[in-house]
This record gives structure tokens, C-alpha cells and sequence, in this order.
């Protein structure tokens, strides 16, 4: 269809220039010297015809203008003899040229300018291309044209959801979502994929359609991370602090501690309820702290320790919380404030005996004395 119209088209450019090349040059007559010459004759025959002027007078004046006629006609037609083959010659030059290269211009435009090489593929495939090469807006444009000849490709709704979302365009991204589920089917994924776009269409309040596609995702996999939080914002933003803490509280437990949703739980747990949120990072938390990037391990576990270690100056009657304290400080080789915690610790379980027992004991198993 592309070669069609572009056949077309030069067709059409092609003809624009020779319709003028096949006219012949007009003879303008009024104005010149012969048709002034016609014009006497007529004049002459009316003067006669009146009686202006009698029959002889009129004929020798009709044979006077008559010489001057055709000696005005033999000029004119040995202008007209002396320039018609260079004229002739020049309008096929021309329409030579315009047949050969207004197609061949175009073409070679074309190849340099244009993408013949690209083809009409799956929408899913151009989207796909590094956004380095590309303006966002101009993917986006491509997408939504190529979405409006083909509303049912499910893959392109499912592609393009997440660039509104990155673009701020919430509405969109929560229809490309529902396209993308009613096309493509329902998944765990898919469901809070849509229940993320109604969030965050409403401004990140939880709403009554978006608690329904996270309640069917979890229907579907139980084990999401992002679905449970979810349906743990829900729950805390109806009011139901309790069950946000359960849900909350259930995920603290389960999921390693390189995952990134971690930090963002135990700060809502915290939130909701602060004597069940984590009690600072465990043995195996900060193992697993120790495959990550010096980066990513300091960030994570700096986090984790700090909301610690603020949350016992308020209460510091949590023996586990500052054993849990003083074994961070240990692993990332902090001695020095390990020490300071051990002290601030013994200082604070002074009034509990057990406790302080208990603390000496798991001190002095770190090899920190009192």
C-alpha cells in the first residue's frame, strides 16, 4: 500500500510538469499587426457598404492593406519556422527530465531519508527498541496510532501501561491495563498491575476497584509481595490498623532482605504498629546483606539499624532489640558502637535483673565487656 501511494504520488508530480511541455505555444493575434490589418479590411468593406467611399477607392485601399497583410503573415511565419525546433527540442529535454528524475529524486530521497527497511511488524517489537533511540513522545505516538487501527493487540495495551505510568498519565495506564487483561487474560501479575494503575490514579488512596484486582491477584498467588502490601494499604487506609499489621507482619517475615519492597513494609509496619514492626535486621538478614553491593548492603542495613536504634531510646526494656542491635553494629564492623549500644543497653535493662543477666551474657559472647 506505502509503494502504491508513493507511485501515485510521483505520477501526479510527473504530469504537473508535462501537461504544460504537450500545449502548444499560443499565436495572440489581437494586439499584433495582422489583426490590426483584418480589422481595416472590415472597416474598408463597412465604409463601402455605407457609402462612405465609392467602389474604386474602396478597392485600391482593400488591395494596400491586403499586401500589407501577407507581408506581416510571412514574417511572422518565418519568425515562427526559425524558433520551433529549439523550442520543440527544449520541451522533450524537459520532459525527459521529469520522467527520468523526478522518480529517481524521490527514490534516492526516500532511501537517505526514510526507513524502507523497517518493517510493519508487531507493535510489541517497535516499542521494544532502546527509548535512547527514540523520544518517549514519539514511541508513544507510534503506539497509540498503531492501538487505534488494532484495539485488540493485547500485547501493545500491556507495553504501553507502564510508559503512562513513568509519563504521569494515570487514566491511560489504568485502560491499557483493563485492555490488556480482558485481551490477554487474567493473571496474578496482570490484576495488580491494574490495581497499582487505579491507585495511583486516585492519588495512592487504595480504592474499592483497586482492593478488588488486588484480592483477585491474591486469589491467584497468595506469595506476591506487591499484592499483599497493597491489600495491607487497603486495609490501614479503611482503618483496620490490625489487619494491615497481620498482613504487614506476615511479609516481614517471609521475604529476604534483599527484597526492595522490605524497607518500604517495615516502615508501614512501623506505622501501624510500632511494637510489631522488626526489631532491626536478623542473623540472616544480615547474611543475606552480604551478597549485595557495599552500596546496597550499607543502605539496606543502615535503614534497618537506624529505625533500631531510634525505637529503643523510646523503649528500651526490648532485650532482643538490642541484642539484635549490637550483633548489626558487629557484622558491619562497627565496634565502637557496639560498645556504645552494649553500654546504653545494660543502662537501660538496669531496672530488670533477668534482663540485664541475659544481655551480659550475650555480650560477653561478642567478646564485649562490660
Amino acid at each position: 500500500m506505502l509503494w502504491l501511494v508513493l507511485t501515485l504520488m510521483t505520477a501526479a508530480a510527473i504530469f504537473a510538469v508535462l501537461w504544460p511541455l504537450a500545449r502548444r505555444p499560443g499565436q495572440a493575434i489581437s494586439g499584433t499587426e495582422i489583426a490590426v490589418y483584418r480589422d481595416q479590411l472590415e472597416e474598408i468593406e463597412r465604409d463601402r457598404a455605407s457609402g462612405l467611399i465609392g467602389a474604386p477607392e474602396a478597392d485600391a485601399a482593400r488591395i494596400e492593406v491586403s499586401r500589407r497583410l501577407l507581408s506581416a503573415a510571412q514574417a511572422q511565419d518565418d519568425s515562427m519556422t526559425a524558433t520551433a525546433k529549439p523550442s520543440l527540442w527544449r520541451r522533450r529535454a524537459v520532459a525527459l527530465i521529469a520522467l527520468i528524475a523526478l522518480p529517481a529524486g524521490a527514490a534516492g530521497l526516500y532511501l537517505t531519508l526514510g526507513s524502507p527497511q523497517l518493517s510493519g511488524g508487531p507493535v510489541a517489537v517497535r516499542i521494544d527498541a532502546p527509548l535512547e533511540q527514540r523520544s518517549i513522545e514519539s514511541l508513544v505516538a507510534e503506539v497509540e496510532s498503531h492501538l487505534e487501527r488494532n484495539p485488540d493487540d493485547g500485547r501493545g495495551w500491556e507495553v504501553v501501561a507502564p510508559v503512562y505510568l513513568r509519563l504521569g498519565r494515570f487514566d491511560d495506564a489504568v485502560k491499557a491495563r483493563r485492555n490488556a487483561l480482558k485481551l490477554l487474560g487474567a493473571t496474578a501479575m496482570r490484576e495488580a498491575d491494574l490495581g497499582e494503575a487505579l491507585t495511583a490514579a486516585s492519588g495512592g488512596i487504595v480504592t474499592a476497584d483497586a482492593k478488588a484486582a488486588f484480592e483477585r491477584a491474591a486469589a491467584i498467588n497468595p506469595a506476591d509481595i506487591r499484592t499483599q502490601f497493597y491489600r495491607g494499604l487497603a486495609a490501614e487506609q479503611d482503618g483496620n490498623s490490625t489487619g494491615a499489621a497481620r498482613i504487614w507482619s506476615e511479609l516481614m517475615a517471609r521475604i529476604p532482605a534483599s527484597e526492595p519492597y522490605r524497607g518500604l513494609i517495615a516502615s508501614a509496619l512501623d506505622r501501624v504498629a510500632p511494637a510489631q514492626a522488626p526489631a532491626g535486621p536478623s542473623a540472616e538478614d544480615m547474611a543475606a546483606a552480604q551478597n549485595l553491593s557495599p552500596e546496597q548492603r550499607a543502605g539496606m542495613v543502615r535503614g534497618m539499624v537506624e529505625r533500631l536504634a531510634e525505637r529503643l531510646k523510646n523503649d528500651g526494656s526490648d532485650l532482643d532489640g538490642w541484642r539484635r542491635l549490637v550483633r548489626a553494629y558487629m557484622v558491619l564492623g562497627e565496634a565502637d558502637n557496639a560498645k556504645s549500644a552494649a553500654s546504653a543497653a545494660r543502662k537501660a535493662l538496669s531496672g530488670d535483673a533477668a534482663k540485664q543477666q541475659q544481655f551480659d551474657e550475650f555480650a560477653k559472647a561478642l567478646g564485649i565487656e562490660g
